[in-house]
Order: C-alpha cells, then sequence, then structure tokens
C-alpha cells in the first residue's frame, strides 16, 4: 500500500472564503508564465529540474538552491488560487491532481519507495498530490518539490537545509492535528498565503473541506514546520 499520510483537514473551527485573483501583469519565461496565467495540462519541466529519486529521498544532495530560482511566490500563489473549488469524486478522486501524479515519474520512484502500484494514487489522499502539481505547473518543480507523502516530502526540505517555523507567502506548510511538532507525524499540506500575526496563517490547501481546494485560516499551533522553496524575487 502506497503511503499518502492526510487526515483530511477538519471543517469546522476556521473561516475559509475564495481568494481574490491577482493577474500576473510580468512574464517570468514562457513556461512559467503559461502555467501561472491559464489552467492547461500538465508542462513538462526543464531537464535540468528533473529530481531523481536517489537524490530526492535517498541522499538528499539536490539543493533547492543551486538551481537559479525563475519563479516568484506570486505566481506559484496565483496558479493555486485558481484551482480553488475543485473537488474529488466520490470515490475519493477524479482530480487532475492525482491524474498527474499517477502518470508522472515521480510516481513510479514512489512506489518503488513506498509500495503499492501507481494506481492507487487515482483515489489516495492528494493534499501533497495538490502542492507537487502546482510546483510542476508553473515550473518551479526543483524548488517546490514533488512527493505523495507529507512525511518524506516535509524531510526533503529539512534535508536540503530549507526548513523553519516563520510562514512566508509560498511556503509549503505541514500541519499534525494533534499539534506534534515531529515530522513523522504530519497529516497535511499546503501553500501559506500569509501570516495574519494572531496567531494564525491564510493558506491554499487540496483535499481539505469536503475533498477540495480550499482557502483556509489555521492556527499556528497546528503546525510542525514550513518548506522554504527558493523563489525569485
Amino acid at each position: 500500500m502506497v503511503k499518502h499520510r492526510l487526515t483530511r483537514a477538519p471543517k469546522i473551527g476556521y473561516a475559509h472564503a475564495v481568494l481574490g485573483l491577482t493577474v500576473l501583469t510580468t512574464a517570468f519565461g514562457s513556461h512559467a508564465a503559461q502555467a501561472a496565467t491559464a489552467d492547461t495540462a500538465s508542462v513538462k519541466a526543464p531537464a535540468a529540474q528533473v529530481i531523481t529519486d536517489e537524490t530526492y529521498t535517498k541522499t538528499h544532495t539536490v539543493k533547492a538552491h543551486t538551481v537559479k530560482a525563475r519563479v516568484t511566490a506570486a505566481q506559484v500563489l496565483t496558479l493555486a488560487a485558481r484551482q480553488i473549488g475543485t473537488r474529488e469524486d466520490a470515490s475519493g478522486g477524479g482530480t487532475k491532481f492525482q491524474k498527474w501524479y499517477m502518470n508522472s515519474p515521480r510516481a513510479t520512484e514512489t512506489v518503488r519507495r513506498d509500495g503499492g502500484s501507481k494506481a492507487e494514487y487515482r483515489n489516495a489522499a492528494w493534499c501533497a498530490m495538490f502542492v507537487s502539481w502546482v510546483g510542476e505547473q508553473t515550473g518551479a518543480r526543483s524548488t517546490v518539490g514533488w512527493d505523495a507523502y507529507t512525511v518524506t516530502y516535509a524531510k526533503w526540505f529539512k534535508n536540503n537545509k530549507r526548513w523553519g517555523n516563520t510562514p512566508k507567502p509560498g511556503a509549503v506548510v505541514y500541519y499534525a492535528w494533534d499539534g506534534s511538532k515531529s515530522l513523522d507525524d504530519i497529516d497535511h499540506v499546503g501553500f501559506v498565503v500569509k501570516d495574519n500575526h494572531n496567531g494564525t496563517i491564510t493558506t491554499i490547501e487540496g483535499n481539505t473541506g469536503n475533498g477540495e481546494v480550499e482557502k483556509r485560516v489555521r492556527p499556528k499551533s497546528q503546525v510542525v514546520g514550513y518548506g522554504y522553496p527558493e523563489y525569485a524575487s
């Protein structure tokens, strides 16, 4: 059985609303600009950005800062926000995020690592697949990363020394619903939109609420930590 660590986010206690979209006015390379301004089919990242299983999950030698940043946090968040309202089907699957991951080279690698089959991703918990899809579509895969297992995903950031406790726009946020600060207890993942400076953060997350992409407000007490992609200024 492949690993997809996630218990769906609580439905009550936190506000959530549709995020107002910001229209990008600056093209940041044709690949990134097309992905951030149009929700199209999956676009392959440049070959130099492909991260193999050996470097991604075993040696952890791929450093996010070794790849020149080409994509901004605003571009990533804009594309993430365009997905708000996307919902899974009655089987817990059917999203483009799951379909993309199932057919990606990464699925072959994570099945080899975690077991199971690629077909299982079709209806698997998809919060990490959502984050990975956004990274892929914007051309930021090498710095946003890609995985279906939240625990390993978080450890990749930490092993690459891009992990911390400060919420920043575009950071990848990892939660443990019981308040644990152990990476091994991570349940869920999303993107930080902003720090509200009142003990909460605003986020965009997949597979939350009723199995949708939603904008949420969450208490920092449930945050295990943050992964920091290296974005362009």
